[in-house]
């Protein structure tokens, strides 16, 4: 392996992390109607412009014939819609910065997410400072985990438990609403009011309606993201083939969204209380875009360069997606109470998906779950959930039959 594969290897597995961290970070931007929070996705918006820049000329360098050409585009696509990415995140953090207006609803909706991003500064003097992340549990006693840390101008991302955080920190996390008041009291950070939940009982309007298909926008792009670097690291056609799906539903839901924001507009509400949802909805269907150029590379060839691969986490492992049956003891039980031996993916719920979903989550008949895992538990898995699992065609094909109980 040589000197620039191994930077390469390195860098992309930075931009990868990057990104995703930047649309966390923007939409929470928006949730909380935080400039500060923008400004951040703003300064993460260089350090990956760097980082692509110099991916390129690496590829370019490190190509010496056709064959090594071929392969090298591969990356040089996944760089591009990682590039991409982050720049649909800077135009969900521009609603802020360039205080586009976005209805309130939108932000009582965010709230009642199952999940949500936050940013805390640690306080001196507080209980997170000079601790470590493993000693507050954090996933356990707020449900929330840590996706980096910003200590001056420097980004520790993903951090791990044995890292001590300091006064002055940043911490951007994600998890449930329900733990952003005992994350900021261990912060040392002034209370946070949830906003208040309009009345349900009052008649549907197309705002209402432009609102809630956004919010379906925003949960689906971060969806086809994730499942998209997924595709990549599993080989898995099955995952590329989701993702393509929802990016079909994410081009259909923009333009449905459009349709209720110019009802919207025409029932007399001031246009610049709707160009927010616009520009976010433009954002949303964009990640899909970009999702669905890096699942290209799945389901058009089978050979991707082994920086991939390893940047982005290879594998052994095995995607599997199976339906859980009404009669499962598992109905009822949440995933963490459930030894299933994978781990969840994504749990696709009446249409709907929740991408990692945390270990409190109840699983309901119905539900459809993705995971990944040892080849050898796919066996176990079906029958945790309900079904037989029949392997037909020289293994090749699975089909479940269900278990009667």
């Amino acid at each position: 392996m040589t000197v620039e594969s191994r930077n390469l290897r390195e860098m992309l597995a930075d931009a990868k992390d990057t990104s995703e961290l930047m649309v966390d970070v923007a939409y929470a931007a928006v949730f909380f109607d935080d400039a500060d929070m923008a400004d951040e996705v703003l300064e993460l918006e260089g350090d990956i412009s760097d980082l692509v820049h110099q991916m390129r000329a690496l590829c370019i360098i490190a190509v010496r014939n056709p064959r090594e050409a071929e392969a090298m585009s591969a990356v040089l696509q996944v760089i591009s819609a990682v590039e991409g990415i982050g720049n649909a995140a800077v135009d969900i953090a521009k609603t802020v910065t360039r205080r586009l207006s976005i209805p309130r609803q939108l932000v009582v909706d965010l709230t009642a997410a199952e999940e949500v991003s936050h940013r805390v500064k640690v306080a001196e003097g507080s209980s997170f400072a000079n601790g470590s992340l493993a000693s507050f549990e954090l996933p356990a006693t707020a449900g929330m985990r840590v996706l980096a840390v910003r200590r001056s101008r420097s980004w520790l991302v993903d951090p791990g438990g044995d890292d001590v955080l300091q006064p002055g920190d940043v911490l951007f996390l994600r998890g449930s609403p329900d733990g952003i008041g005992h994350l900021r009291e261990l912060a040392g950070a002034s209370p946070w009011q949830s906003p208040e939940v309009a009345d349900d009982d009052q008649p549907l309007t197309d705002l209402d309606r432009a609102v809630d298909t956004l919010v379906e926008m925003k949960n689906l792009s971060e969806v086809a993201v994730g499942l998209a670097y997924s595709a990549l690291v599993f080989r898995d056609k099955n995952l590329a083939a989701e993702v393509r799906h929802l990016e079909d539903r994410l081009d259909e839901m923009k333009i449905r969204l459009e349709m209720w924001v110019l009802r919207a507009a025409h029932d007399g509400i001031e246009p610049d209380r709707l160009r927010g949802l616009l520009q976010l909805g433009s954002a949303a269907e964009d990640l899909g875009d970009q999702a669905q150029q890096m699942v290209w590379l799945i389901e058009r060839s089978s050979d991707l360069h082994p920086v991939l691969g390893v940047a982005l986490g290879d594998t052994d492992d095995v995607v599997v997606q199976f339906p859980v049956n009404d009669a499962s003891p598992a109905v009822g039980r949440t995933l963490a109470s459930l030894d299933l031996g994978f781990n969840v993916l994504a749990v696709k719920r009446a249409g709907r998906y929740l991408y990692r979903p945390h270990k409190t989550v109840q699983v309901m008949a119905g539900d459809e779950l993705l995971a990944y895992g040892p080849e050898e538990g796919r066996v176990p898995l079906a029958e945790s959930l309900g079904w037989r699992l029949v392997l037909v065609d020289d293994e090749q094909e699975l089909e479940l039959e269900p278990l009667v109980y």
